[in-house]
């Protein structure tokens, strides 16, 4: 850490799932801890159903708020038919950032060996938001939270940090 001030964000966290509750939605609430811990603003909460067009509403409306600086969703980033979280961010992508998954998966590795590659988790620019997308678990949300996303998302860490590129990508 370092003497610049800190810079908070606004976030949205979308858990999809056809089967979580608010009441059982672990990963989800990780991710709001996360947030508020972090001292960013939660500007929306959702659990929403494996729906492709309905997904990619969703994100794009967030895209296009001024007050959502990123988006962080859980579940459906791994490879059977219902998980379509990447698929979903895919057509409002307009920059990859495939460090993001390449660390996540190597760090995954330390947990769960060879599986790590069965994750689709990723991150992108969609205009100028950052979307996330992490699996459903709960460890792996802790893991990319607290192994990544912890400095990215703080101002204050150097080199550099996602925040203070924010002014620079829009």
């Amino acid at each position: 850490m370092t003497d610049l001030d800190f810079i908070s964000i606004g976030c949205a966290v979308i858990t999809v799932s056809d089967s979580r509750t608010p009441e059982t939605d672990t990963s989800g609430a990780a991710l709001k801890d996360f947030v508020s811990e972090m001292g960013h603003d939660l500007a929306d909460y959702r659990i929403v159903p494996d729906d492709l067009e309905g997904l990619t509403g969703l994100i794009a409306q967030y895209v296009a708020n001024p007050r959502i600086d990123a988006v962080f969703l859980t579940g459906g980033t791994g490879l059977t038919r219902r998980d379509i979280t990447p698929d979903a961010v895919q057509p409002l992508v307009t920059k990859a950032i495939p460090g993001f998954g390449e660390l996540f998966r190597w760090l995954s590795y330390a947990d769960i060996g060879s599986s790590t590659v069965q994750s689709r988790a990723g991150a992108w620019l969609c205009t100028g938001t950052l979307v996330f997308a992490l699996p459903g678990s709960t460890n792996a949300v802790k893991l990319a939270t607290n192994k990544i996303l912890r400095e990215q998302l703080d101002s204050r860490h150097k080199p550099c940090n996602f925040v203070r590129l924010l002014p620079r990508i829009r």
